[in-house]
């Protein structure tokens, strides 16, 4: 099979679909690989490290996107200046990326009438002979911890208890809103930098694995399921929202730091976090919204920008995998 890699060209992306290792293997295995020259330089893999691998440069886009059986990327195909980026794509071909089908209706009909089979990544089952495959979760994963970091550093203040000459200073105080693969993570990357960290999740269900990890677990009863097929959390009925919402407020007028991750696949975030929750909160805290791309989980969220309302720090961190380009690449190649 002819294998090629597209370069990634929307704004913001510096993931590469196949690092060098993988690439090697497909090679090993009897493979073509084509790589488009300079996609994996944005997440620091020169074109000699693929060629060294076996991988061929290919400088010709067009040439790349028409001749090969299937074609890897990372992010959607999106319209260029003369054309769509599937246009290209020969009928019997192969796309596989994070596709959002949900929210390109045009992009799949597009493909489906080029008779091009597509592969979105993100609707991979959550089955365990799929995990290997999961990179859903393995670029949450990057999210999680990226996103702890982006809130320590917003913070003014210490994470970790300090007992000084000059005196004691308190640990900071963490909520994760969403206890999922990111919110786990973020969860765990607090607590190693020495927060004290509470975590929110409507899944009875994650109540051992968030403890397992040192946070307190913070609970709501609903009569109703919360946890959707393949364990991700469900939309919920507006009457068991108010309550998720009476429960939050209590516990985020408490918090330095607050992180939200809850997503619901194919449809916009649930909005968890109300402007008056924000005005509680003590000037100086801070918001990282890691759903600020699917519309966020606080009310004050703008996507791709930082905001200070009431006195509180709002970050809606967009494109947070390609922060860490290395790793979410190697993760998401092995994926």
């Amino acid at each position: 099979m002819r294998i090629a890699v597209a370069k990634e060209v929307r704004e913001g992306e510096r993931r590469v679909a196949l690092v060098p290792d993988i690439a090697a293997q497909l090679v090993n295995a009897g493979h073509d690989v084509w790589l488009q020259s300079g996609a994996g330089l944005k997440a620091s893999f020169p074109d000699a490290a693929y060629a060294e691998a076996g991988v061929t440069i290919i400088t010709d886009c067009a040439w790349l996107w028409h001749e090969t059986d299937i074609l890897l990327k990372v992010g959607v195909p999106i319209e260029r200046c003369d054309h769509h980026e599937v246009e290209r794509l020969r009928p019997g071909a192969v796309l596989i990326g994070f596709l959002n089908p949900m929210g390109n209706l045009a992009m799949v009909q597009q493909l489906a009438s080029g008779q091009v089979t597509a592969l979105s990544m993100e609707w991979i089952p959550r089955l365990s002979r799929a995990q290997s495959m999961d990179a859903l979760s393995s670029q949450a994963t990057v999210m999680g911890y990226k996103g702890a970091l982006l809130a320590a550093d917003a913070l003014g203040k210490f994470l970790p208890m300090l007992t000084t000459a000059a005196g004691t200073v308190a640990p900071a105080k963490v909520l994760v809103i969403g206890a999922g693969v990111a919110g786990l993570m973020a969860i765990a990357t607090a607590r190693r930098l020495g927060a004290v960290v509470e975590a929110f999740d409507i899944r009875p269900a994650v109540r051992e694995e968030v403890q397992s990890l040192g946070a307190s677990f913070v609970g709501v009863e609903l009569e109703e399921e919360t946890a959707a097929e393949g364990g991700y959390a469900k939309d919920v009925s507006a009457a068991s929202r108010q309550r998720e919402q009476e429960v939050l407020h209590e516990h985020i007028q408490r918090a330095d730091i607050v992180i939200t991750t809850a997503q619901v696949p194919g449809k916009r975030a649930p909005l968890l976090v109300s402007e008056d929750m924000v005005a509680a909160m003590q000037p100086g805290s801070v918001i990282v919204d890691l759903a600020a791309e699917q519309g966020g989980n606080c009310a004050g969220t703008e996507p791709g920008k930082t905001i200070v309302q009431h006195g509180v720090t709002i970050l809606g961190p967009c494109h947070v995998p390609s922060m860490m380009p290395a790793p979410a690449s190697q993760m998401y190649a092995k994926n």
